[in-house]
């Protein structure tokens, strides 16, 4: 019988959090907590190049694993977790209830769309699905 693995969503009816990431898997992506509201974080101003570079860097990531995207080291990914003291955003993702952000804040990623031109793309990791939250394409989470 399958473990059944925690999502995001469950956080809110357990009050224990695991992640079980399968290091064999590839990465995926979810906009399910994708958060435009924000004027600090819209892509509403962002042109079609920034939406192709996008994709395209979605698309290679999607050939990784979580393992390897962790250890890639790649100064064109910068592929790093986020240290929310040392950001514009200090409540981490506000964005989110409670409970998720929590959660989110705790296994918060970000990563470079294109070497410095694109800006990041920051979210959450559970399991081997990475959850967008913000983009981030005039580098404000940092500014």
């Amino acid at each position: 019988m399958p473990k059944k693995s925690i999502k995001p969503s469950d956080v809110i009816q357990s009050s224990t959090i695991k992640t079980t990431p399968i290091s064999n898997s590839y990465i995926s992506f979810s906009f399910q907590y994708f958060d435009n509201t924000s004027k600090k974080f819209s892509i509403n101003q962002c042109g079609s190049n920034y939406f192709i570079s996008v994709l395209e860097r979605l698309k290679k990531i999607s050939y990784l694993s979580l393992g390897e995207l962790k250890t890639n080291g790649s100064k064109a990914l910068r592929f790093h977790s986020i240290s929310w003291q040392d950001t514009t955003e200090k409540d981490g993702f506000s964005c989110l209830n409670k409970s998720l952000m929590d959660y989110a804040n705790n296994f918060s990623f970000q990563f470079e769309i294109s070497a410095n031109k694109h800006g990041r793309i920051h979210g959450f990791i559970s399991d081997n699905v990475f959850y967008i939250v913000w983009f981030d394409p005039f580098h404000k989470l940092y500014s």
